[in-house]
């Protein structure tokens, strides 16, 4: 009773105790151009790696057993670090504006004249390997397909999906579409060029196009590791984990800022561990920030295939990802396998009247939380919800983040963590 009376105590005051000015500078810095976008162009990743370690530093935090990074390899990225040019005519399009190419894209320099593809040629296959087979072999004067998917109904649109990528194997691709783009960070590259484009923008007729690409082998990068020993001599450890690699570069002028995702879920880290650090638990407490989230959830899978810490002493693992808003609350993946900690989770926030919502979701591979369930780990990937939709765009800014309810989530992430028995 003792026990559970002081972590109400120690939770309640965590509102004053939240220092949202130094939440916001560390979000900010992280989506600064000096970073690239976290990403592999200009090693952005190892660049914030190495500003994680410093702001670790400052409170005083160390590694696991000397362990403060922990390297791994990537076998291949693509990365786009130079030109990054459409024209459609005299109209020069902008990057993630007008335009993206595909994360797997290769380059390509010089004119596109592209053959428009209908929906109804792409379910004849002998007619559309004819000009393919035409393109590849220069019978035509085209060099190109575009394809026009807007306005398919949605049965279609799946019998379509993954069609763009497919038809890149053969020849350059055009995509028209009038979705939202949405990138991302392939580690293959396609042996032709694939560009969306927003169907309000493009006119017709040929592009001048000007892409370099470029296939990174054998590429290093690093997890960032700190630990704080419990008050007591304890076998178990809480885990929070967050992702800090994001997207970099498409092309040396255009990056993307990943504020919410997730810079915003690595500065909670921070708040976690100034905060455990002036206020120990009875278990020890570990954070990971992980690189290689976006390429495949690749650091924490190195981290689960090479534990510094034995993954059967993890108490529970809390995943912070996408930690910028909660206007509508907040969703807790896993929250169907681990039902006893869930009901805990939703009961904590009706009892302090915390956010609007705490939303329940089955188990799901969209975080770092997920090699570490299929390993017998219990955890939560946690994510807010509100207003802010920027996902995997160039808008997706610090300027663009609320942190309306930062102070309540981190409320009741602490309670929970010490109710946890």
């Amino acid at each position: 009773m003792l026990k559970f009376l002081l972590s109400i105590i120690v939770s309640t005051s965590f509102s004053s105790f939240a220092q949202i000015d130094e939440v916001r500078r560390i979000t900010k810095s992280l989506c600064s151009p000096e970073f690239y976008g976290r990403g592999y162009y200009k090693k952005g990743d190892s660049l914030a790696a190495d500003y994680l370690v410093d702001e670790f530093k400052k409170l005083g935090i160390e590694g696991y057993n000397g362990t403060v990074l922990q390297p791994f390899e990537i076998q291949s990225v693509n990365t786009f670090p130079g030109r990054m040019i459409v024209n459609n005519g005299s109209f020069s399009l902008n990057p993630g504006v007008h335009f993206v190419v595909d994360h797997s894209s290769s380059g390509f320099v010089g004119e596109l004249r592209p053959f428009r593809l209908t929906p109804k040629m792409l379910f004849d296959r002998e007619g559309l390997s004819k000009i393919i087979r035409d393109i590849r072999n220069e019978k035509t004067d085209r060099n190109s397909v575009v394809l026009d998917l807007i306005d398919l109904d949605l049965d279609t649109l799946k019998q379509l999906s993954g069609i763009s990528q497919a038809l890149a194997a053969y020849c350059h691709v055009i995509e028209i579409t009038d979705e939202k783009f949405t990138w991302s960070v392939s580690t293959e590259q396609l042996p032709n060029a694939l560009i969306k484009i927003q169907d309000s923008i493009y006119s017709g007729g040929p592009l001048n196009v000007e892409i370099d690409a470029q296939l990174l082998n054998n590429y290093m990068s690093q997890n960032v590791i700190a630990y704080l020993p419990g008050k007591k001599k304890c076998t178990k450890t809480i885990l929070f984990t967050a992702h800090y690699d994001h997207l970099g570069h498409m092309g040396s002028n255009t990056y993307f800022p990943g504020a919410n995702d997730n810079a915003s879920g690595t500065a909670m880290l921070f708040t976690m561990a100034k905060y455990f650090k002036e206020n120990p638990s009875d278990y020890n407490v570990m954070f990971i920030a992980f690189a290689g989230e976006e390429a495949g959830l690749l650091g924490s899978k190195y981290f689960v295939e090479n534990p510094i810490l034995k993954l059967k002493k993890i108490k529970f693992l809390v995943n912070l990802d996408i930690m910028g808003s909660g206007e509508d609350g907040i969703t807790a993946v896993n929250a169907t396998v681990f039902e006893k900690e869930f009901e805990l989770l939703q009961r904590i926030n009706e009892e302090k009247k915390l956010l609007t919502k705490v939303k329940r979701r089955g188990p799901s591979a969209n975080s770092d939380h997920y090699w570490f369930t299929e390993n017998g780990v219990p955890a939560f990937f946690i994510y807010t919800m509100g207003p802010n939709k920027h996902y995997h765009d160039i808008f997706d800014t610090y300027e663009e983040l609320s942190f309306r309810e930062y102070d309540d989530i981190t409320d009741l992430l602490i309670t929970f963590v010490r109710r946890l028995n």
